[in-house]
């Protein structure tokens, strides 16, 4: 029978940090059976082990680098970018965690699923120039491609086919061409699809309605031309349908009834024809933003616009409309900007019930408004007023606004209004342009403040006396003919037109003025 163990410990100290021949502050008697020391220190050895593998192992995943597949595929998209003169991708260096680069995220620090490029249109170098690498196939787990504002060229990415889990394309304002492929349907996981401002020519393809997931489809400011595709119907989920700024032809279709998701509709500046079809009412309950502008559409307004409660924006500019403005409209208590200039509407213009409306348009069309509607003196808000050609007979100084601030644009152009400017000009900071030729406005111009933001000022043809002041040479553009100024010109860099016809003006590039005793 082996007899009791006795162990005698002052302090510990790991073995294996100690020699075979150090004194070890470890006593152990020397009854203690060989076999029991001999498991016990493998089984320490083992445990020490085990938790040196833990520390590495822990070190290693927070160091860890992207997946190998990522991390070639980024830097072949960076070999086909021929110019980034921002450094965009400067980040994009071989040997180092792709995860930690410029633009890209990672899903659990290893697998790359997006990649997020924005150029910077106010900088001249903000850009990048090449192409996108068929190599980009390589990152296998992207989800989400977003290159807005670069200079990326070249027709539509095919590997963009080959990456199966992507479900967000948006490759905004680049120099993509050619024809939108017509298998484009067979990208049937995407949820997105935005190729909005670019230069893709050719019809929109039919496959497109294959794209049921699809809750946002942008493909406006190309050069698309024909018709909308019918199957368009089909993408029930849509809630934002851009096709603007196009060469579209046709009748808007009147499929609308099963798109009830949509808040945001963008068919402006293309060229539609026809009347505004009825299916639209069923957008009523969703819809937000309503642009139909710059098209040649026909007939009357259809009263149902009346009822789109949630209406943001409406802008039905630049068509063809007749008649009155549905008596409905006043109902559109939500609405922000609306824009029904240059069509044929005639009066009478309902009354709105708005509670503060941003920007209005009603210029040239058959209105005889009389004066500024008080629904637009009362906003609080208003930022843009745009009344050119309405029959507006009213003196400018009876005009009290309850806000003046926050004007960026205002015309008054070819109305029959008296008194003067001043006041509201010199009230305001932010003031972009200010339109009001053909009127009977009199007043000095010296007397006019021209913010730092003026960048627009025309006056022709009213009762403007004084003389030019030199704050005008830094507008982008100017008219002041016609009236009665006088003096000598300020050097700037506008045509003679923009002065002719005043009383005695001279001075470049008027004729020059005369020397005193000629």
């Amino acid at each position: 029978m082996v007899g009791p163990i006795r162990v005698e410990t002052e302090s510990y100290i790991n073995p294996l940090l100690t020699t075979p021949n150090s004194h070890s502050q470890l006593h152990v008697s020397s009854f203690l059976p060989f076999s029991f020391l001999k498991i016990n220190m493998k089984l320490l050895s083992l445990l020490l082990f085990s938790m040196l593998l833990l520390i590495l192992c822990s070190i290693k995943h927070t160091s860890a680098a992207c997946h190998v597949d990522d991390h070639a595929g980024l830097l072949a998209f960076k070999s086909g970018i021929t110019h980034d003169p921002s450094g965009m991708l400067s980040s994009w260096k071989p040997g180092t965690d792709c995860c930690s680069w410029g633009g890209i995220t990672c899903l659990d620090k290893i697998r790359v699923n997006t990649v997020w490029l924005t150029g910077n249109p106010d900088k001249p170098n903000g850009y990048l120039t090449g192409s996108i690498s068929p190599s980009l196939v390589k990152v296998q787990n992207l989800d989400g491609i977003y290159f807005f504002d670069l200079n990326i060229t070249g027709p539509f990415p095919d590997v963009l086919f080959r990456l199966p889990k992507l479900k967000y394309i948006y490759i905004e304002n680049n120099k993509l061409s050619g024809p939108l492929p017509s298998d484009i349907g067979k990208m049937t996981q995407l949820y997105a699809l935005s190729l909005s401002g670019n230069q893709f020519t050719g019809l929109i393809p039919s496959s497109i309605a294959e794209l049921t997931q699809l809750s946002q489809l942008k493909l406006g400011n190309n050069l698309l031309t024909g018709p909308i595709p019918l199957g368009i119907s089909k993408l029930t989920d849509l809630s934002f349908l851009s096709l603007q700024n196009n060469k579209l032809t046709g009748t808007i279709p009147d499929f609308l009834s099963s798109l009830t998701n949509l808040r945001i509709l963008r068919l402006s500046h293309n060229k539609f024809s026809g009347k505004i079809p009825n299916s639209i009412a069923s957008l009523a309950p969703n819809l937000a933003y309503l642009e139909l502008g710059h098209n040649a559409l026909t007939g009357t307004i259809p009263s149902f616009l009346g009822k789109f409660k949630a209406l943001d924006t409406l802008d039905l500019s630049w068509n063809n409309f007749t008649e009155t403005v549905p008596k409905s409209f006043g109902n559109l208590t939500k609405i922000f900007n609306l824009d029904l200039s240059h069509n044929s509407l005639v009066d009478p213009f309902p009354v709105m019930n708005v509670k503060g409306i941003e920007s209005l348009d009603l210029s040239y069309n058959k209105f005889h408004l009389e004066k500024i509607p008080n629904w637009v003196t009362s906003s609080p808000i208003i930022y843009s007023l745009k009344l050119a050609k309405c029959g507006i007979k009213m003196n400018l100084n009876d005009w009290k606004p309850k806000e003046t601030y926050f004007y960026d644009y205002i015309d008054l152009s070819y109305n029959e209004i008296s008194g003067s400017p001043v006041w509201l000009m010199n009230k305001t900071d932010y003031l972009v342009g200010f339109w009001a030729s053909g009127n009977k406005l009199k007043f000095d111009l010296g007397s006019l403040k021209i913010v730092g933001t003026l960048k627009n000022l025309e006056l022709s043809r009213n009762l403007v006396y004084g003389k030019v002041p030199k704050s005008v040479s830094g507008l982008e553009s100017l008219n002041l003919s016609y009236n009665h100024l006088c003096g000598q010109l300020p050097s700037t860099k506008f045509p003679a037109s923009a002065f002719v016809g005043n009383d005695c003006l001279c001075g470049a590039p008027l004729p020059p003025c005369k020397v005193k005793g000629e």
